[in-house]
């Protein structure tokens, strides 16, 4: 009888979710079943391809409005410190909703959140387009922030959920070679997008390139990325969700605003107040463990070596790589007086070297191991010494005089960068990979905005033009740069050096 409620009569929500969760396994497993027959496990490249042109896309964003801040300036009149906000906006919404992202991704499917986060940045890049003041553009990155923060921690648990343990090597390796063109080319694209000048649009470019881009992706994604997740039985750790995003806030916000804003008070007020954040979230989290709960971030994960360590490896890497490129730009544009293309094609040779050594040690480090890595991080430090070690002996800096060092330091970073991120989710469980993909994302959220603060503080404080003239001021704080970036470079190498000696699938 239809009216009669049985006390045993399972929830329709929940059938349907387990339906949903029950046929993407299966799915995967009858794809791993299938490869078997031949010896060689199948990777969803289609899958994988969609994903990867969202993170792409996501990643791009973060560098690509560095280039184009001059030219923000000019045409809405804007302050320096509006510039400013126009990526800090970006980077502080990116890195305060990753991890609640990812849960939610969990709770209601990574496909559906997915496609949420899809739309929401294409729909706000075209608000940024449109932006006809600085006030707007701030808005709207928050916005495209927060788009990004659904997008790409699910890129990481698509690949962890439906590639092969024996073959997820070879997708990592595409996707840390994805992520570092991303950082490393943003400017590149960037500059040619300005020069262009295509249909007048000047600096607005940057973010219509987006949208049809962001069009294809959703149309795709909808076809071709198959749902997981969406486990019903489990609830959203609100408390988890509210703490953990005001420490978060408490810990970018200053690190973006502090070197700007001199360092006031108010800065030290919120990193002491991040501290007490993040220390009662553990609580929280151990808390809600005991009890049998469900909670935002198990903090058992942190308890694989290879996790840990891989967490503090990829916060100073991206610590090394968002500042370092920061400063480059400034001391081309501002120091040398370039314009945004030519500030951009500074980087196209580091651009290539990366690119190439990032395919080498996505098919040597299976075989190698960490002493890929090792080889990578000795190289990527020497790069930064020898960078310093040059500009700090005499020769005023000039373009073809960084760009053999700048080369130097992207083969190392092709040869560390990449495969890090296989290190860190490597050993990581299926069922954990929604969040570990959020606590990796939300680690290069803050270690960008770490490396910016400190080696901003460096950069700006020996940028002196008015005592030595521009260009002898740029080379010399781009030197004081290059070794304030060196300290992040032995960390990392430190980090890698300390690493299980052997790849996942061999250990």
């Amino acid at each position: 009888m239809r009216g009669r409620t049985l006390a045993n009569e399972p929830d329709p929500d929940e059938q349907r979710g387990s339906l949903i969760v029950a046929s993407s396994q299966q799915s995967v497993s009858q794809r791993v079943a299938a490869a078997k027959t031949d010896g060689t496990p199948a990777i969803p490249w289609m899958t994988m391809s969609v994903v990867l042109a969202a993170l792409f896309m996501a990643v791009l964003d973060s560098f690509i409005v560095v280039v184009a801040d001059p030219s923000i300036v000019a045409d809405l009149h804007a302050s320096d410190s509006d510039v400013q906000w126009v990526l800090a906006g970006y980077q502080l919404s990116y890195a305060v909703f990753i991890i609640t992202a990812t849960r939610l991704a969990d709770l209601y499917g990574r496909k559906r959140i997915f496609l949420l986060g899809v739309a929401l940045f294409t729909l706000s890049s075209v608000a940024c387009a449109l932006s006809p003041n600085a006030g707007s553009l701030i808005a709207s990155r928050v916005i495209q922030g927060l788009g990004a923060a659904l997008m790409v921690p699910q890129v990481f648990a698509f690949v962890t959920v439906l590639v092969p343990a024996a073959r997820r090597h070879s997708v990592y390796g595409v996707l840390g070679i994805v992520m570092g063109m991303a950082t490393i080319g943003g400017q590149v694209i960037g500059g040619l997008l300005i020069g262009a000048n295509l249909f007048d649009s000047g600096w607005r470019m940057v973010f219509w390139v987006n949208v049809p881009i962001g069009i294809a992706l959703f149309l795709l994604a909808l076809r071709h990325v198959p749902e997981t997740g969406r486990a019903t039985s489990r609830k959203l750790d609100m408390p988890g969700v509210l703490v953990l995003s005001a420490a978060l806030f408490l810990l970018v916000l200053p690190l973006i605003q502090g070197q700007e804003a001199g360092w006031p008070g108010w800065v030290w007020a919120c990193f002491a107040g991040s501290a007490v954040a993040f220390g009662l979230f553990v609580a929280i989290e151990r808390g809600l463990e005991r009890r049998g709960g469900d909670p935002l971030v198990p903090l058992t994960l942190f308890r694989q070596r290879s996790f840990s360590l891989g967490i503090i490896l990829v916060l100073a890497l991206y610590a090394l790589i968002y500042s370092y490129y920061l400063a480059l730009s400034v001391t081309m544009q501002q120091g040398l007086n370039m314009s945004a293309l030519g500030a951009g094609l500074v980087q196209a040779p580091a651009a290539t070297a990366f690119f190439v050594f990032s395919m080498v040690a996505s098919r040597i480090v299976p075989k190698y191991g960490r002493r890929v890595l090792e080889v990578g991080a000795i190289i990527l430090a020497i790069g930064y010494l020898a960078t310093g070690l040059l500009l700090l002996s005499g020769p005023r800096i000039t373009p073809l005089l960084v760009i053999p060092t700048l080369v130097l330091q992207s083969v190392g970073g092709g040869l560390v960068i990449t495969p890090a991120l296989n290190t860190v989710l490597s050993r990581v469980k299926p069922e954990s990979a929604g969040v570990a993909s959020g606590v990796l994302s939300t680690t290069q959220q803050v270690g960008g905005a770490l490396g910016v603060a400190a080696i901003g503080a460096v950069f700006f404080s020996s940028f002196r033009p008015a005592a030595v003239g521009r260009v002898a001021a740029a080379g010399h704080a781009f030197a004081v740069a290059s070794f304030g970036v060196l300290v992040f470079a032995v960390i990392a190498g430190i980090a890698v050096f300390l690493l299980p000696k052997r790849p996942a699938a061999q250990a």
